[in-house]
């Protein structure tokens, strides 16, 4: 696996299903300087604020049995939009021209819900993905992270 580099200039998205962070590397490959663009948040809210209905109840077509349907993990549905609407806004900043490459880090289930609403100019521009979960952690310590990855 050849060393990540992360140049100046390239955002870093770390993010999960709840937290968004985008930060700039204005330092170079050699000394990472992150600094916070922007910090998105998606409040979460309790399961009774998403949805009221107890899961539904199917008959079966033979005998006299019923089942519980699994219930929709609402807060995972609520993830999914935050992570597509972030996608769709970095797809807008790529296009205005306000960064040209990216690098994103985050846990492996956003990962894989990023990876579906990818388009292909941000596939185009998407340098690496690193399948971690820093967004708790402050920036001086996902420089850390990253510095000792390159």
């Amino acid at each position: 696996m050849s060393k990540l580099k992360i140049r100046q200039g390239d955002w870093v998205v770390v993010c999960d299903g709840k937290k968004a962070l985008v930060l700039e590397n204005v330092g170079d490959e050699k000394f990472l300087d992150l600094k916070t663009r922007e910090v998105f948040e998606h409040a979460d809210p309790k399961t009774h604020e998403l949805g009221t209905d107890a899961p539904g109840r199917s008959f079966s077509s033979v005998g006299s049995g019923r089942s519980a349907m699994e219930q929709t993990d609402l807060h995972a549905q609520e993830e999914d939009r935050f992570l597509q609407k972030l996608v769709r806004h970095l797809e807008a900043e790529l296009n205005g021209g306000r960064t040209k490459s990216l690098i994103i880090v985050a846990p492996p289930r956003a990962l894989g819900v990023l990876r579906q609403a990818y388009s292909h100019n941000l596939r185009t521009a998407l340098r690496a993905e690193i399948d971690k979960d820093f967004v708790k952690l402050p920036v001086h310590e996902i420089e850390k992270h990253l510095a000792a990855q390159q």
